[in-house]
């Protein structure tokens, strides 16, 4: 089955349970969408969101939100502000590092992008250190037992004519933060099996699972027709369970769609389609929240079942 029908199968037999779309609390005027996951910080909970005003495009900043109450967020006052879209969150050591895409202009129109990334551990203070390859998005860090596992994701027109998919997916282990450049994303080798002719995407959030393997929860995007002449960007979110040993794909399948979870307006119509995963937060009940970007204007939080059930538990940094 190919993964249109794969996706239209999902929301036929609608496997997701309740679902939000979260609160921003001092950003009047702005969206806030593309969130990293929540995490918690010195006894306090917080998420990082890309905020911007719904009228323009690639003008974005991240900020920093604090939980206040059940799925809403405010903003942190006097935060750092990142130029910077969609960002991540990954907790290395006694750090955090926090990425996200910085966009470079050249007389007002996009020349190039790049993954940026902080690290420290105080969230007023997080320090610039490492930039990824040009014109590379969705770089993604895991803690591993022994090292530092880094996934990345190239993108071009070689790309396209060499594995016929629009992008795919390469890991690499790593020793430490220090080893982290854009030679060692660039040549990272290719995790094969994940995306088909026509189709990209891209890990999101990387978990270390106590199995020795790594539970990646990701997006698969295709183009697809829509109504009044518009070609939507569809956007899916998946999970899939990797092997570090020999960066083979197990278990790859959908865990929600933009269906999954509430209405909400589109920044453009070819985005009606569009859910940019963020990442899965465990619940206490043993299932998990997972998070999701929405038509680049907000975020959503919907239950699923643990992706991960049977291929070991989610080690805690």
């Amino acid at each position: 089955m190919n993964f249109i029908d794969r996706k239209a199968a999902f929301e036929r037999e609608k496997s997701t349970g309740d679902s939000v779309v979260l609160t921003f609390v001092g950003v009047d005027g702005f969206d806030v969408y593309n969130c990293s996951i929540p995490f918690s910080w010195n006894g306090k909970d917080y998420i990082y969101g890309r905020v911007e005003r719904r009228r323009e495009w690639a003008r974005s900043w991240v900020r920093l939100f604090e939980k206040t109450a059940p799925d809403t967020f405010t903003l942190v006052p006097d935060s750092m502000i990142y130029q910077l879209e969609d960002p991540y969150i990954s907790v290395i050591g006694d750090e955090l590092v926090m990425g996200g895409t910085h966009v470079r202009m050249d007389r007002g129109e996009i020349d190039t992008f790049y993954g940026y990334f902080y690290r420290g551990s105080d969230l007023e203070d997080l320090r610039y250190f490492t930039t990824g390859p040009n014109l590379m998005k969705d770089i993604r860090l895991v803690q591993l037992e022994k090292g530092l596992g880094v996934f990345s994701r190239p993108r071009n027109e070689e790309i396209q004519r060499k594995y016929g998919s629009a992008s795919i997916v390469g890991f690499s282990v790593i020793p430490d933060l220090e080893s982290l450049s854009a030679d060692v994303v660039e040549n990272a080798p290719i995790v094969s099996g994940l995306f088909d002719q026509g189709e990209w995407g891209g890990c999101n959030q990387c978990y270390r699972l106590d199995s020795g393997l790594i539970g990646v929860i990701g997006h698969k995007c295709y183009a697809a027709p829509g109504t009044d002449g518009v070609q939507l960007n569809v956007y899916v979110n998946i999970s899939f369970v990797m092997d570090p040993k020999n960066n083979t794909v197990i278990d790859e399948k959908i865990i929600a769609t933009r269906s999954s979870y509430p209405d909400a307006p589109a920044k453009k119509p070819e985005l009606a389609d569009c859910a940019f995963t963020s990442g899965i937060v465990l619940r206490a009940d043993g299932k998990a929240d997972l998070y999701s970007g929405l038509g680049d204007t907000a975020e959503g939080r919907v239950v699923i079942d643990n992706p991960f059930a049977g291929f070991g538990q989610i080690v805690t940094p």
